[in-house]
């Protein structure tokens, strides 16, 4: 759903998140993640390492921010695009290379 529209009190199912639509809830789904608030408290590289692993290809390192949207919201933040959140991740890939590398399966597309 666009960020704009996104009701708090409405936040019911995945598609009711910010920068969540049928796909992408597909995706949460695919991780064991069929309710806003299971996004509590997670850490979205874990959530993005769980889908690569879980479909057995690495996905675009966009669906991070998208991750970190709405664990930011689920966690009390305001609904923001899912770029506001590329320049974090990329902040978090430059400070972490070397464990997120490993961890994560980071190249020089996620942290640049």
């Amino acid at each position: 759903m666009h960020p704009q529209k996104v009701d708090r009190k409405r936040t019911v199912k995945l598609e009711d998140l910010p920068n969540v639509g049928k796909a992408c809830a597909g995706d949460l789904r695919l991780i064991g993640i069929t309710k806003p608030d299971q996004l509590i408290g997670r850490d979205p590289f874990e959530l993005y390492d769980q889908l690569c692993r879980t479909t057995g290809s690495r996905h675009d390192p966009c669906m991070i921010d998208v991750f970190m949207s709405v664990v930011d919201f689920m966690n009390g933040g305001e609904p923001r695009p899912w770029w506001a959140f590329t320049e974090e991740r990329k902040r978090y890939y430059r400070r972490n290379k070397t464990q997120a590398g490993a961890a994560h399966g980071a190249n020089q597309d996620l942290r640049d």
